[in-house]
Formats: structure tokens, C-alpha cells, sequence
């Protein structure tokens, strides 16, 4: 297995007012402001306030998805989304999250999985061009479904998407389950996957990212079948050629292309900076944990069965120790 060496590092970001980062606090809306207030709005009922985000979301798909799972994910959101399906029948958005809502209970054994496809193919037929509904079928799938299930729809998802980055995730994740004896290579279908949808992306996608969540996926995978070490600092898995590659093109990526707004812009950066911080390049991991801020996700830092939080704060506690180092020793 071969080791790749650090190239020079990046200046280590400037430490904050104590001299330390700010510490991670997740949540789900990530760096959507409004949709905070919106889910915190909808957990006490208030859904008119989730109609107007969702209003001025528009055809914004990838912001749609983004928004309406998180909100999908809020303490009662299918009651009130009931709510307001019966005082708006005839609205898509209404049944939209109803969808989604009624998804999140079939995965916690809530109600039953036909429930919640019902519910999907209901608020398809409402809002035809709108692949929302789809991506809660592929959630739905992901989990209980069967792999014709799963590539059904996400063929839907792309057939008004083609770029839709939560589908995407999900379907990497997918076929990262494939063969899971295999060996890691980049003709095992989930890299494979990975790789066709970032050459085919425009230039700006964020799917140029997809291979390293890939690479991630499949580190999951092998660890829990006990082919990796449990702790991914163990694991020579982000020391090979190929995974340098895959990284090293998406943080490339990332320097042109970080001004990009996108609304699961710190999912990809979370991706991004576990990858750079197990492969050893701590200047630039130092730079990534630095645009994260406090929106860490719990993925890949739980991989395999960790504590993301404490994986999180050990791995940026590092990045920032080291790099501060590269900056006093200029090596």
C-alpha cells in the first residue's frame, strides 16, 4: 500500500476570538437560516410560515430536497402537514411534506413502508416536474426498498434532475453496499457511479465531490464488515493512489469553486475535510474545518458506528494544532 506525502500546506485559517475554533453545533438546516426558523416555526404547529418558505424555494430542487427533508424531520411534521393538507387540499407542497414526513415514520416503524409510498406517489401526481416526491421514494427504498426500487427512482429524481445532489448521496451509499467483500477498487460500482456522475456534472456541480463520499461510503462498508480497522485513523483507506486522486480532484474543485452557494454546500465539506484529514494533509483539513464552522454532519464522522461529535472534535482539534505548526515552522 502506498503512502502519499503531504505536498506544502496551505496557510492554517487565523483562530477566532479565543483562539479556537467555534465548536460544532449540528443541525440539520446546516447553513439555511430560514429554514431554521422554519422548522422551529412547524414544530409548534405554525405551517403557514413553512408555505411561504417553500413558496419562495421555487424549481430551486436541490434547495427543495434539502428543505422539505429537514423539515420532513421535525417533531410532528406529519400531523401538521396533515393540518394543512385538509386546509389546502389541493396543494403540492402541503402534500409534499406530508410525503416526506409519513416516509420518516415508515423508517421508524411509525406506520407502514405502503403508507408511506402512497403518500409519495400522491404528491408526484400533484406536482408532476417536481422530484421531491421522488427523492422520499428513494429514501424510503434506500432502507426498505428493493434495488429495482431504488433505481427507479432515482431514474425519476433525474429525469427532472439530473443533478440532484441528495440523490445522488443516497444512490452512492447504495451501491457502496454492493459487493461488500470486494475489493476496493475503482471498478467496484459505487467509484464507478461516483466518478460517471462527476464527469458528466457541468463544471460547477458540487457532484464533482461525489467520489470522495464514495470513498467514504465504501470505508463504511468494509469496516462493518470487518475489513477495516474500526477507526478510520487506522485504516491505510485514504493513503492509496486512487484515493488520493479522487481527493485530491475535489479539493482542487473546491479552491475554483467554493463561492458557489449551494444548500448542502457543508455536507460535501464534511466529506472533503475527513478525507483530507485521514490522508495526512492537515494544513489543508485546517482550512476545510475552518469553512465547516460549527455545521459538522454526522456523516462520515460516525463511520463506522463512531461518535461523530468526538470524531469530529478530535480530527479539527488536530488540523488546527498541526497546521499552526506548518505556519510557525514554514514546513
Amino acid at each position: 500500500m502506498m503512502s502519499i506525502s503531504p505536498s506544502p500546506p496551505l496557510a492554517p485559517p487565523a483562530p477566532g476570538p479565543t483562539g479556537r475554533a467555534a465548536g460544532p453545533a449540528p443541525g440539520p438546516a446546516l447553513d439555511d437560516a430560514e429554514l431554521a426558523v422554519a422548522a422551529d416555526a412547524l414544530a409548534l404547529g405554525q405551517w403557514a410560515r413553512v408555505r411561504t418558505l417553500l413558496a419562495e424555494t421555487g424549481t430551486d430542487w436541490d434547495r427543495r430536497g434539502h428543505r422539505l427533508t429537514v423539515l420532513a424531520g421535525c417533531q410532528g411534521s406529519a400531523a401538521w402537514a396533515g393540518d394543512w393538507q385538509l386546509a389546502e387540499p389541493d396543494s403540492g407542497d402541503a402534500a409534499t411534506l406530508l410525503a416526506v414526513a409519513t416516509v420518516r415514520r415508515a423508517l421508524r416503524g411509525e406506520t407502514s413502508t405502503g403508507a408511506a409510498a402512497a403518500a409519495c406517489a400522491a404528491a408526484a401526481r400533484l406536482l408532476p416536474d417536481d422530484p421531491t416526491p421522488w427523492l422520499g421514494a428513494l429514501i424510503l427504498a434506500r432502507r426498505t426498498g428493493t434495488e429495482d426500487a431504488r433505481a427507479h427512482a432515482f431514474r425519476q429524481i433525474r429525469a427532472r434532475h439530473p443533478d440532484h445532489h441528495h440523490a445522488h448521496h443516497l444512490m452512492a451509499a447504495c451501491l457502496a453496499e454492493q459487493q461488500p467483500h470486494a475489493a476496493d477498487d475503482p471498478c467496484h460500482p459505487a467509484h464507478e457511479f461516483a466518478a460517471r456522475a462527476a464527469a458528466r456534472a457541468p463544471a460547477d456541480s458540487p457532484l464533482a465531490l461525489l467520489p470522495v463520499v464514495a470513498h467514504a461510503e465504501r470505508y463504511r462498508v468494509r469496516a462493518a464488515a470487518g475489513l477495516e480497522p474500526p477507526d478510520p485513523a487506522d485504516s491505510g483507506h485514504w493513503n492509496t493512489r486512487h484515493a488520493h486522486r479522487l481527493r485530491q480532484a475535489a479539493f482542487d474543485w473546491w479552491l475554483e469553486w467554493e463561492g458557489e452557494d449551494h444548500p448542502r454546500g457543508k455536507v460535501d465539506l464534511n466529506f472533503l475535510a475527513h478525507a483530507t484529514f485521514h490522508e495526512g494533509r492537515m494544513a489543508e483539513a485546517a482550512t476545510l474545518f475552518a469553512r465547516i464552522g460549527r455545521h459538522r454532519t454526522r456523516a462520515p464522522w460516525s463511520y463506522p458506528g463512531r461518535d461523530p461529535d468526538r470524531a469530529f472534535r478530535a480530527a479539527r482539534a488536530t488540523a488546527l494544532r498541526r497546521a499552526r505548526g506548518f505556519g510557525r515552522t514554514g514546513t
